[in-house]
């Protein structure tokens, strides 16, 4: 087995900013708590696209309302890349 296929890349970073890994158990404490890590992204991302959709089709949405929809869709979107990256 490849080197990099026994790695999960978890869903969080460095306090530094760098990637974070996980090499070993699959199954283990770290990876359940990276599971559900991953879990309450999703639901967020969600969220987000949802909260997107509802200032996209009102009108009268402001310019405010639009920059902070479209910044948390773009935070729940580098998250769910992450976890594809992630799973392979």
């Amino acid at each position: 087995m490849d080197k990099h296929e026994d790695m999960r890349l978890l869903p969080w970073v460095s306090d530094v900013g760098k990637p974070c890994y996980l090499v070993g158990d699959p199954e283990g404490v770290v990876a359940t708590f990276a599971d559900r890590a991953e879990e309450r992204q999703l639901a967020a991302a969600h969220k987000a696209l949802s909260e997107a959709h509802s200032v996209l089709g009102e009108p009268a949405a402001g310019a405010l309302a639009l920059r902070l929809a479209l910044k948390n869709a773009a935070a729940g979107l580098r998250d769910v890349l992450r976890i594809v990256e992630s799973r392979g």
